[in-house]
Protein backbone atom coordinates (compact mmCIF):
# COMPACT_ATOMS: atom_id res chain seq x y z
CA UNK A 1 0.00 0.00 0.00
CA UNK A 2 1.54 3.34 -1.14
CA UNK A 3 -0.03 7.06 0.78
CA UNK A 4 0.72 10.25 -0.53
CA UNK A 5 0.96 12.51 3.09
CA UNK A 6 0.19 15.79 2.10
CA UNK A 7 1.14 18.75 3.73
CA UNK A 8 -0.97 22.05 2.93
CA UNK A 9 -0.47 25.96 2.70
CA UNK A 10 -2.45 28.52 1.26
CA UNK A 11 0.26 28.79 -1.74
CA UNK A 12 1.85 25.55 -1.11
CA UNK A 13 1.55 21.87 -0.83
CA UNK A 14 4.50 19.41 0.27
CA UNK A 15 4.34 15.54 0.51
CA UNK A 16 5.81 12.75 1.00
CA UNK A 17 5.00 9.35 -0.78
CA UNK A 18 5.32 6.00 0.99
CA UNK A 19 5.62 2.54 0.60
CA UNK A 20 3.99 1.06 3.71
CA UNK A 21 5.35 -2.67 3.07
CA UNK A 22 8.12 -1.51 4.50
CA UNK A 23 7.43 2.15 5.58
CA UNK A 24 9.85 3.18 3.31
CA UNK A 25 9.68 6.96 1.80
CA UNK A 26 9.72 6.60 -1.71
CA UNK A 27 9.25 9.89 -3.19
CA UNK A 28 9.36 13.47 -1.66
CA UNK A 29 8.16 17.08 -2.66
CA UNK A 30 6.36 20.27 -3.11
CA UNK A 31 4.89 23.03 -5.06
CA UNK A 32 5.04 26.48 -4.12
CA UNK A 33 3.52 29.69 -4.70
CA UNK A 34 0.15 28.32 -5.90
CA UNK A 35 -1.88 30.40 -7.44
CA UNK A 36 0.93 32.81 -8.62
CA UNK A 37 1.59 33.36 -12.44
CA UNK A 38 4.60 30.85 -11.81
CA UNK A 39 4.59 28.01 -9.74
CA UNK A 40 8.03 26.16 -8.57
CA UNK A 41 7.43 22.44 -8.34
CA UNK A 42 10.13 19.92 -6.74
CA UNK A 43 10.56 16.72 -6.36
CA UNK A 44 12.98 14.15 -5.43
CA UNK A 45 12.72 10.12 -5.94
CA UNK A 46 15.51 7.83 -4.99
CA UNK A 47 18.69 9.97 -6.36
CA UNK A 48 17.47 11.87 -8.67
CA UNK A 49 15.82 15.32 -8.25
CA UNK A 50 13.80 18.12 -10.28
CA UNK A 51 12.37 21.50 -10.06
CA UNK A 52 10.83 23.35 -12.37
CA UNK A 53 8.32 26.46 -13.03
CA UNK A 54 5.03 25.46 -14.27
CA UNK A 55 1.53 27.41 -13.87
CA UNK A 56 -0.71 25.63 -10.91
CA UNK A 57 -3.85 27.49 -10.10
CA UNK A 58 -5.22 25.49 -7.23
CA UNK A 59 -3.99 22.49 -4.54
CA UNK A 60 -5.91 20.07 -7.40
CA UNK A 61 -3.81 21.29 -10.13
CA UNK A 62 -0.35 21.05 -7.64
CA UNK A 63 -1.32 17.04 -6.81
CA UNK A 64 -1.90 16.32 -10.50
CA UNK A 65 1.43 17.90 -11.33
CA UNK A 66 2.58 15.84 -8.15
CA UNK A 67 1.56 12.63 -10.08
CA UNK A 68 2.81 13.59 -13.15
CA UNK A 69 6.17 13.81 -11.37
CA UNK A 70 5.62 10.55 -9.68
CA UNK A 71 4.87 8.50 -12.54
CA UNK A 72 7.51 9.75 -15.16
CA UNK A 73 8.05 6.98 -17.64
CA UNK A 74 12.08 7.60 -16.78
CA UNK A 75 12.80 8.84 -13.24
CA UNK A 76 8.98 7.77 -11.68
CA UNK A 77 8.51 5.23 -9.20
CA UNK A 78 4.37 5.11 -9.63
CA UNK A 79 3.53 3.07 -12.67
CA UNK A 80 -0.06 4.97 -12.56
CA UNK A 81 -1.65 7.35 -10.13
CA UNK A 82 -3.82 4.64 -9.53
CA UNK A 83 -1.24 3.21 -7.15
CA UNK A 84 -1.91 5.28 -4.48
CA UNK A 85 -4.24 3.92 -1.82
CA UNK A 86 -4.95 7.60 -0.19
CA UNK A 87 -3.89 10.90 0.35
CA UNK A 88 -3.48 11.90 3.63
CA UNK A 89 -3.76 15.31 5.84
CA UNK A 90 -2.55 16.14 9.11
CA UNK A 91 -5.31 17.86 9.97
CA UNK A 92 -5.83 20.16 12.60
CA UNK A 93 -9.13 21.09 13.88
CA UNK A 94 -12.21 18.88 13.29
CA UNK A 95 -14.14 20.22 17.06
CA UNK A 96 -16.75 17.43 16.96
CA UNK A 97 -14.94 15.23 14.74
CA UNK A 98 -11.47 14.14 15.93
CA UNK A 99 -9.56 10.47 14.72
CA UNK A 100 -9.15 9.94 11.68
CA UNK A 101 -11.40 9.45 8.66
CA UNK A 102 -12.70 9.57 5.52
CA UNK A 103 -13.12 13.33 3.94
CA UNK A 104 -16.54 14.18 3.55
CA UNK A 105 -18.98 16.82 3.46
CA UNK A 106 -19.65 15.82 7.13
CA UNK A 107 -15.87 15.99 7.71
CA UNK A 108 -15.65 18.94 5.70
CA UNK A 109 -18.58 20.58 7.69
CA UNK A 110 -17.10 20.20 11.27
CA UNK A 111 -13.62 21.81 10.04
CA UNK A 112 -15.27 24.86 8.99
CA UNK A 113 -17.32 25.20 12.17
CA UNK A 114 -13.44 25.69 13.17
CA UNK A 115 -12.50 28.23 11.22
CA UNK A 116 -12.39 30.76 13.74
CA UNK A 117 -10.45 28.43 16.63
CA UNK A 118 -7.99 27.69 13.45
CA UNK A 119 -7.39 30.39 10.92
CA UNK A 120 -4.00 29.40 9.38
CA UNK A 121 -4.78 25.68 9.10
CA UNK A 122 -8.52 25.13 8.73
CA UNK A 123 -9.54 27.06 5.91
CA UNK A 124 -6.36 26.16 3.16
CA UNK A 125 -7.04 22.96 4.08
CA UNK A 126 -10.91 22.58 3.39
CA UNK A 127 -10.18 24.42 0.24
CA UNK A 128 -7.85 22.19 -0.94
CA UNK A 129 -9.65 19.00 0.04
CA UNK A 130 -12.76 20.20 -1.72
CA UNK A 131 -10.58 21.18 -5.09
CA UNK A 132 -9.08 17.50 -4.56
CA UNK A 133 -12.18 15.78 -3.89
CA UNK A 134 -13.33 16.89 -7.85
CA UNK A 135 -10.35 16.46 -9.78
CA UNK A 136 -8.52 13.06 -7.88
CA UNK A 137 -11.91 11.44 -7.20
CA UNK A 138 -10.44 7.91 -7.74
CA UNK A 139 -7.94 8.19 -4.46
CA UNK A 140 -10.01 8.39 -1.44
CA UNK A 141 -8.70 11.01 0.73
CA UNK A 142 -7.80 11.02 4.91
CA UNK A 143 -8.10 13.35 7.34
CA UNK A 144 -6.01 12.16 11.08
CA UNK A 145 -7.22 15.15 13.17
CA UNK A 146 -3.94 16.12 15.47
CA UNK A 147 -6.45 16.49 18.25
CA UNK A 148 -6.91 12.88 18.57
CA UNK A 149 -3.52 11.50 19.88
CA UNK A 150 -4.85 13.92 22.75
CA UNK A 151 -8.30 12.01 23.42
CA UNK A 152 -6.81 10.33 26.24
CA UNK A 153 -6.50 13.05 28.34
CA UNK A 154 -8.57 12.75 31.55
CA UNK A 155 -11.04 14.96 32.10
CA UNK A 156 -10.29 17.77 34.53
CA UNK A 157 -6.95 18.19 32.41
CA UNK A 158 -9.29 19.25 29.17
CA UNK A 159 -12.16 21.14 30.91
CA UNK A 160 -12.10 25.30 31.35
CA UNK A 161 -13.73 26.66 34.24
CA UNK A 162 -16.69 28.11 32.64
CA UNK A 163 -20.61 27.42 32.02
CA UNK A 164 -20.84 23.71 31.50
CA UNK A 165 -23.18 24.61 28.44
CA UNK A 166 -20.34 26.41 26.61
CA UNK A 167 -18.31 23.30 26.89
CA UNK A 168 -21.23 20.75 25.63
CA UNK A 169 -22.93 23.55 22.71
CA UNK A 170 -19.43 24.44 21.34
CA UNK A 171 -17.12 22.08 22.00
CA UNK A 172 -14.72 24.50 24.23
CA UNK A 173 -11.95 22.42 25.72
CA UNK A 174 -7.98 21.69 26.09
CA UNK A 175 -7.95 19.75 22.61
CA UNK A 176 -4.32 19.98 22.11
CA UNK A 177 -2.80 19.82 18.78
CA UNK A 178 1.28 18.59 17.32
CA UNK A 179 -0.69 15.02 17.66
CA UNK A 180 0.73 13.43 14.61
CA UNK A 181 4.18 14.23 16.53
CA UNK A 182 3.58 13.60 19.89
CA UNK A 183 2.55 9.79 18.53
CA UNK A 184 5.31 9.36 16.63
CA UNK A 185 7.87 10.23 19.82
CA UNK A 186 5.36 8.26 21.81
CA UNK A 187 5.78 5.22 19.64
CA UNK A 188 9.55 6.05 19.02
CA UNK A 189 10.27 6.23 22.75
CA UNK A 190 8.82 2.88 23.19
CA UNK A 191 10.69 1.02 21.00
CA UNK A 192 14.13 2.84 22.23
CA UNK A 193 13.46 2.20 25.81
CA UNK A 194 12.01 -0.83 25.20
CA UNK A 195 9.10 -0.51 27.26
CA UNK A 196 5.47 0.20 26.95
CA UNK A 197 4.56 1.60 30.49
CA UNK A 198 7.40 4.69 30.26
CA UNK A 199 6.94 8.03 31.08
CA UNK A 200 8.13 10.57 28.55
CA UNK A 201 7.71 14.19 28.24
CA UNK A 202 7.77 15.42 24.23
CA UNK A 203 8.85 18.54 23.34
CA UNK A 204 8.32 19.57 20.00
CA UNK A 205 9.88 22.55 20.00
CA UNK A 206 9.79 24.55 16.28
CA UNK A 207 8.02 27.56 14.87
CA UNK A 208 5.05 26.20 16.61
CA UNK A 209 5.85 24.45 19.95
CA UNK A 210 3.98 22.49 22.44
CA UNK A 211 4.77 19.99 25.54
CA UNK A 212 3.18 16.51 25.97
CA UNK A 213 3.09 14.57 28.48
CA UNK A 214 2.95 10.51 27.84
CA UNK A 215 2.49 7.38 30.10
CA UNK A 216 1.91 4.34 28.77
CA UNK A 217 2.14 5.29 24.94
CA UNK A 218 -1.24 7.80 25.45
CA UNK A 219 -1.34 11.73 25.81
CA UNK A 220 -2.12 12.62 29.70
CA UNK A 221 -1.27 16.21 29.22
CA UNK A 222 -0.60 18.94 26.93
CA UNK A 223 0.50 22.42 26.70
CA UNK A 224 -1.97 24.08 23.57
CA UNK A 225 -5.68 24.57 24.92
CA UNK A 226 -8.59 25.09 22.45
CA UNK A 227 -6.99 26.90 19.70
CA UNK A 228 -3.08 26.65 18.22
CA UNK A 229 -3.07 29.82 19.56
CA UNK A 230 -2.39 29.04 23.02
CA UNK A 231 0.28 27.23 25.09
CA UNK A 232 3.71 28.56 24.82
CA UNK A 233 5.21 31.25 23.06
CA UNK A 234 5.15 30.81 19.22
CA UNK A 235 7.00 32.17 16.16
CA UNK A 236 4.34 34.52 15.89
CA UNK A 237 1.64 33.06 17.92
CA UNK A 238 1.04 34.76 21.57
CA UNK A 239 0.92 31.62 23.57
CA UNK A 240 -1.08 31.60 26.82
CA UNK A 241 -2.95 35.16 27.10
CA UNK A 242 -5.65 37.34 29.32
CA UNK A 243 -8.50 37.45 28.01
CA UNK A 244 -9.53 40.56 29.96
CA UNK A 245 -6.73 42.20 28.76
CA UNK A 246 -8.28 42.29 25.19
CA UNK A 247 -10.69 45.36 26.16
CA UNK A 248 -8.37 47.63 27.10
CA UNK A 249 -6.12 46.80 24.22
CA UNK A 250 -8.65 47.83 21.86
CA UNK A 251 -9.18 51.10 23.69
CA UNK A 252 -5.58 51.92 23.60
CA UNK A 253 -4.91 51.10 19.68
CA UNK A 254 -9.09 51.99 18.70
CA UNK A 255 -8.76 48.39 16.61
CA UNK A 256 -12.03 46.22 16.61
CA UNK A 257 -12.03 42.25 18.06
CA UNK A 258 -11.05 41.16 15.04
CA UNK A 259 -8.03 43.00 14.51
CA UNK A 260 -6.42 42.79 17.94
CA UNK A 261 -7.23 38.95 18.00
CA UNK A 262 -5.25 38.64 13.96
CA UNK A 263 -2.35 40.87 15.62
CA UNK A 264 -1.93 37.69 18.40
CA UNK A 265 -1.69 35.66 15.47
CA UNK A 266 1.04 36.75 13.50
CA UNK A 267 2.26 39.64 15.67
CA UNK A 268 2.89 38.12 18.74
CA UNK A 269 5.22 35.30 19.96
CA UNK A 270 8.81 35.52 19.04
CA UNK A 271 8.27 38.17 16.86
CA UNK A 272 6.36 40.59 18.99
CA UNK A 273 8.84 39.64 21.94
CA UNK A 274 11.62 40.45 19.65
CA UNK A 275 10.77 43.23 17.39
CA UNK A 276 13.20 41.68 14.81
CA UNK A 277 12.78 38.26 13.66
CA UNK A 278 9.97 35.10 14.45
CA UNK A 279 13.03 32.87 13.86
CA UNK A 280 14.95 31.83 16.98
CA UNK A 281 18.08 31.42 15.23
CA UNK A 282 17.89 35.47 14.12
CA UNK A 283 17.18 36.11 17.82
CA UNK A 284 19.53 34.28 19.25
CA UNK A 285 22.39 36.11 16.73
CA UNK A 286 21.40 39.63 17.70
CA UNK A 287 20.65 38.83 21.57
CA UNK A 288 24.23 37.29 21.39
CA UNK A 289 25.38 40.66 19.83
CA UNK A 290 23.83 42.56 22.71
CA UNK A 291 20.26 42.85 21.84
CA UNK A 292 18.25 43.52 24.74
CA UNK A 293 14.83 42.74 23.66
CA UNK A 294 15.94 39.47 21.49
CA UNK A 295 17.57 38.46 25.04
CA UNK A 296 13.92 38.83 26.30
CA UNK A 297 12.33 36.86 24.29
CA UNK A 298 14.41 34.16 24.41
CA UNK A 299 14.18 34.41 28.41
CA UNK A 300 10.47 34.21 27.91
CA UNK A 301 10.55 31.06 26.18
CA UNK A 302 12.60 29.24 27.62
CA UNK A 303 10.63 30.42 31.26
CA UNK A 304 7.51 29.37 29.68
CA UNK A 305 8.97 25.81 28.53
CA UNK A 306 10.22 25.35 31.80
CA UNK A 307 6.76 26.58 34.03
CA UNK A 308 5.11 23.47 31.73
CA UNK A 309 7.40 21.03 32.04
CA UNK A 310 7.30 21.66 35.72
CA UNK A 311 3.47 20.81 34.92
CA UNK A 312 3.50 17.56 33.16
CA UNK A 313 6.56 16.00 35.87
CA UNK A 314 3.75 16.36 38.01
CA UNK A 315 1.26 15.07 36.19
CA UNK A 316 3.60 11.94 35.87
CA UNK A 317 4.52 11.61 39.05
CA UNK A 318 8.37 12.21 37.43
CA UNK A 319 9.91 11.09 34.06
CA UNK A 320 11.86 8.61 32.53
CA UNK A 321 13.09 10.42 29.81
CA UNK A 322 12.60 13.89 28.08
CA UNK A 323 12.74 14.30 24.26
CA UNK A 324 13.06 17.45 22.30
CA UNK A 325 12.26 17.47 18.87
CA UNK A 326 11.30 19.65 16.21
CA UNK A 327 13.31 22.53 14.69
CA UNK A 328 14.11 23.52 17.73
CA UNK A 329 14.41 20.71 20.01
CA UNK A 330 16.61 18.48 17.81
CA UNK A 331 19.24 21.86 16.70
CA UNK A 332 19.17 24.33 19.82
CA UNK A 333 21.81 23.07 21.80
CA UNK A 334 21.42 26.67 23.91
CA UNK A 335 17.39 26.11 24.09
CA UNK A 336 18.01 22.30 25.59
CA UNK A 337 20.49 23.62 27.90
CA UNK A 338 18.64 26.26 29.59
CA UNK A 339 15.51 24.44 29.76
CA UNK A 340 17.36 21.33 31.56
CA UNK A 341 19.37 23.97 33.87
CA UNK A 342 19.83 23.37 37.97
CA UNK A 343 17.29 20.49 37.21
CA UNK A 344 19.82 17.99 39.06
CA UNK A 345 17.52 17.95 42.49
CA UNK A 346 14.63 16.50 40.06
CA UNK A 347 16.90 14.21 38.15
CA UNK A 348 17.72 15.68 35.25
CA UNK A 349 21.01 16.92 34.12
CA UNK A 350 22.75 17.33 30.71
CA UNK A 351 25.67 16.21 29.55
CA UNK A 352 27.48 19.74 28.23
CA UNK A 353 29.62 18.36 25.51
CA UNK A 354 27.00 15.51 24.64
CA UNK A 355 24.35 18.44 24.33
CA UNK A 356 26.52 20.81 22.41
CA UNK A 357 28.06 18.20 19.86
CA UNK A 358 25.18 15.34 19.92
CA UNK A 359 26.57 12.19 18.56
CA UNK A 360 23.45 10.63 16.28
CA UNK A 361 22.21 7.45 14.72
CA UNK A 362 21.57 6.76 11.23
CA UNK A 363 17.99 8.59 12.52
CA UNK A 364 19.24 11.59 13.66
CA UNK A 365 19.22 10.01 17.53
CA UNK A 366 20.90 10.82 20.58
CA UNK A 367 21.67 10.82 24.12
CA UNK A 368 22.04 14.13 26.11
CA UNK A 369 21.86 13.69 29.61
CA UNK A 370 25.15 12.96 31.98
CA UNK A 371 26.05 9.47 33.65
CA UNK A 372 24.47 10.75 37.17
CA UNK A 373 20.80 11.84 35.71
CA UNK A 374 17.80 9.68 36.85
CA UNK A 375 16.21 10.99 33.64
CA UNK A 376 16.76 10.14 30.19
CA UNK A 377 17.04 13.19 27.82
CA UNK A 378 16.98 12.46 24.10
CA UNK A 379 16.95 14.36 20.71
CA UNK A 380 14.60 11.91 18.47
CA UNK A 381 13.50 13.94 15.38
CA UNK A 382 9.70 13.39 14.85
CA UNK A 383 8.18 11.67 11.74
CA UNK A 384 4.77 13.22 11.14
CA UNK A 385 4.49 11.72 7.74
CA UNK A 386 4.60 8.26 8.59
CA UNK A 387 2.28 8.46 11.31
CA UNK A 388 -0.19 9.92 9.30
CA UNK A 389 -0.02 7.16 6.36
CA UNK A 390 0.15 4.29 9.24
CA UNK A 391 -3.32 6.04 10.33
CA UNK A 392 -4.45 6.05 6.67
CA UNK A 393 -3.63 2.39 6.40
CA UNK A 394 -4.98 1.37 9.56
CA UNK A 395 -8.35 3.17 8.36
CA UNK A 396 -8.93 1.48 4.87
CA UNK A 397 -8.28 -1.93 6.20
CA UNK A 398 -10.76 -1.07 8.39
CA UNK A 399 -13.32 -0.46 5.93
CA UNK A 400 -12.19 -3.08 4.03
Amino acid sequence: MKVLVANLGSTSFKYRLLDMTDESCLARGAVDRIGEPVSQCSVTIGDWSDSQQQSVPDHGVAVEACLQQLTDPEHGCLSSPSDVSAIGFKAVHGGRISGVHVVDDDVLSAMSEMNSAAPAHNPPYIAAMRTLAEKVSDIPLVAAFETGFHLSIPEARRTYAIPSEWTEALNIQKWGFHGASHRYIATRMSEILGRSDARVISCHLGGSSSLCAIENGQSVATTMGMTPQTGLPQNNRVGDFDPFALPLIMQHTGQSLEQVLQRLANECGLLGLSGRSADIRDIEVAAAEGDARCQRALDVYVAEIRRHLGGMLVALGGADAICFTAGIGENGATIREAVCAGLGDLGIELDAARNADPSTNELGEATVHGEASRTQVWIVPTNEELIVARQCCQLLQANE
